[in-house]
């Protein structure tokens, strides 16, 4: 599996560029007549790439919102949430969600917070948010609840940090026996891969099709991707035995 990447300075500076302030974007979500969900996401353009919403997550929102039944009660963690569409998607659908981003980011952190309140979640009530560094075996990363399943939107996006991602994510499966890593991914270098991490930290990997993604709600998901090539993957643990871990 290779992940298609470059580096984040040209988007960052691109960003830079075009920015003035601050703006609200909305996100909707709908099933049958009765069921609609509108998420607000407050974005500084001017920001580093953690304040805007990048195309991968509201794919990723679309794929957990079609999904929804089997989100109530469910513990869910994302790792580097950014401006956290997915996880406050879930957790409007009545999961239990943690956001995490670099604990040695307040501002991000901050953010995550600011987003959460514009969609009427309280953090430390409605929906936890949490410093966690990859690659780090800190005290936040132990105080973790319980987790069935851990997402991210478009978290491989520096080969430097690749492992630190795999390594946090071998350790949390580890730890939560029958949990899955779900997340979206974009292209941006053919020279970047995975493949020999997942293996060393006994993961395996698997493509999810994302065909179906977005037409219930009349989403055509070429408007998210904006020309870029996105895709959909699992993660679980290779047990002892050899065998995939799919519960």
């Amino acid at each position: 599996m290779r992940f298609h990447m470059k580096s984040g300075s040209e988007d960052n500076e691109i960003v830079a560029a075009t920015a003035t302030a601050e703006h609200i974007r909305k996100f909707v979500f709908s099933g049958s007549p009765a069921e609609r969900l509108e998420i607000k996401i407050p974005e500084l353009l001017q920001g580093a790439y953690s304040f805007y919403t990048w195309p991968c997550a509201p794919i990723l929102a679309h794929f957990l919102w079609e999904r929804r039944q089997s989100l109530a009660g469910k513990r869910i963690l994302e790792l580097g949430s950014g401006t956290a569409l997915p996880g406050i998607l879930a957790a409007k659908c009545r999961a239990q969600v943690v956001l995490t981003d670099n604990c040695i980011l307040p501002k991000s952190l901050a953010h995550i917070r600011k987003s959460c309140q514009a969609n009427q979640l309280q953090p430390g009530v409605d929906i936890d948010v949490v410093g966690l560094s990859w690659g780090l075996l800190l005290n936040s990363v132990f105080r973790l609840p319980p987790l069935d399943l851990i997402i991210a939107a478009d978290c491989f996006y520096d080969p430097s940090v690749f492992e630190d991602i795999v390594v946090t994510v071998a350790f949390l499966l580890e730890r939560n026996a029958g949990a899955k890593f779900i997340f979206t991914y974009q292209e941006r270098s053919a020279d970047w891969s995975i493949e020999a991490l997942l293996k060393k930290w006994k993961l395996q990997a698997l493509p999810i099709s994302m065909d179906d993604i977005g037409k219930e709600s009349g989403v055509d998901l070429l408007e998210f991707m904006g020309g870029h090539t996105i895709h959909l993957l699992e993660i679980t643990r290779i047990e002892s035995d050899g065998t995939i871990n799919n519960t």
